[in-house]
């Protein structure tokens, strides 16, 4: 397994990390356990999870599957988008963070988080009272490192410039839908993730399965798919999104490898990334991407692949969640 240090904190994580949004809901305990198992067991220690996952279902499998080994994972969660309707339901005040954090705390049956992130921003709790609590999280021992989710560039570079100018610990990593099928972090995101030492953590890496070649515009949907099991997703089966998803496949087929595996292992040379967080229902889905690690892109196809996708760096961002 190839480890990678978070943007440039000391923090080391697997090139590839379990994504766990399916745990308790597309995939059930049993299943969701196996997987964690194998992960770690291909050397695999990065583990995302967030409050929110099939209703706070993944945290608790996590927590339970972790028993006699949560000193091998990198274990991240996340807070800030909602969880019920209450006037605190939602959002980065103290209030909420500190709420969600010793609920999270339980469920993950451990005293310390190793990746708190925000979910999103909040434009309506100021910066600094999110990030001197999450200074204030990591002092008690209770976070160990911080991270963003679905924060624009200037948002981000906000936060870094208030963390320096009060001295608060800063955020070391940004989690970011990231794509063949979403180039847009490329434009302002990656850049300044460079400049400032920050990690990318690409959700969606495979657009949601469209980039594994599942989906055409011939066929009815698979059975147990994304978009047969969330109805929603459909919206995302847009022509120019299949098109994509065709053209990857047959750059994989002549390059001897899966279109998923490809897809991944373009996203592994791009620059600030630090981990891709790959999801799984089945353990068999999570060792079929681990091929990717082993892939040597030649230049040529590299750039195919970027030509072929070019312009899916001015298109809407595939997936950004926020709140009102």
């Amino acid at each position: 397994m190839e480890y990678r240090r978070l943007g440039n904190s000391g923090l080391r994580v697997s090139a590839l990390g379990l994504g766990t949004n399916a745990f308790g809901k597309r995939a059930d305990e049993a299943a969701s356990t196996r997987i964690i198992h194998a992960a770690m067991d291909q050397g695999i220690n990065f583990i995302d999870t967030a409050n929110i996952y099939a209703g706070t279902e993944s945290e608790r499998i996590i927590g339970q599957a972790l028993t006699g080994r949560r000193e091998n994972a990198v274990l991240a969660t996340k807070a800030g988008l909602p969880r019920h309707d209450g006037p605190h339901g939602r959002g980065s005040s103290r209030y909420h963070l500190q709420q969600e954090l010793e609920h999270s705390l339980r469920r993950l049956q451990t005293d310390y988080v190793d990746l708190y992130q925000i979910h999103t921003f909040d434009p309506h709790t100021p910066l600094d009272e999110t990030l001197r609590t999450l200074d204030d999280m990591v002092t008690s021992g209770k976070v160990r490192y911080i991270g963003a989710s679905n924060y624009a560039a200037w948002e981000l570079m906000k936060a870094l410039g208030i963390s320096e100018q009060k001295g608060y610990v800063r955020y070391i990593s940004t989690q970011t839908s990231y794509s063949l099928a979403d180039r847009t972090p490329e434009l302002e995101l990656v850049p300044m993730c460079l400049d400032q030492g920050v990690g990318i953590i690409p959700y969606f890496p495979l657009a949601g399965g469209i980039l594994t070649g599942k989906y055409n515009g011939q066929t009815s949907v698979p059975s147990g798919s994304r978009a047969d099991t969330d109805p929603s997703f459909n919206r995302f089966l847009l022509e120019h999104n299949i098109q994509l998803s065709e053209q990857v496949s047959a750059k994989a087929a002549s390059y001897g490898c899966s279109p998923s595996v490809l897809s991944l292992a373009w996203l592994l040379t791009r620059p600030a990334v630090s981990t891709v967080i790959v999801g799984a229902t089945r353990t068999e889905q999570l060792e079929h991407n681990l091929a990717s690690l082993d892939m040597s892109l030649p230049d040529e196809l590299l750039a195919d692949l970027d030509q072929i996708s070019d312009s899916f760096r001015r298109r809407e961002p595939f997936a950004s969640y926020r709140i009102d």
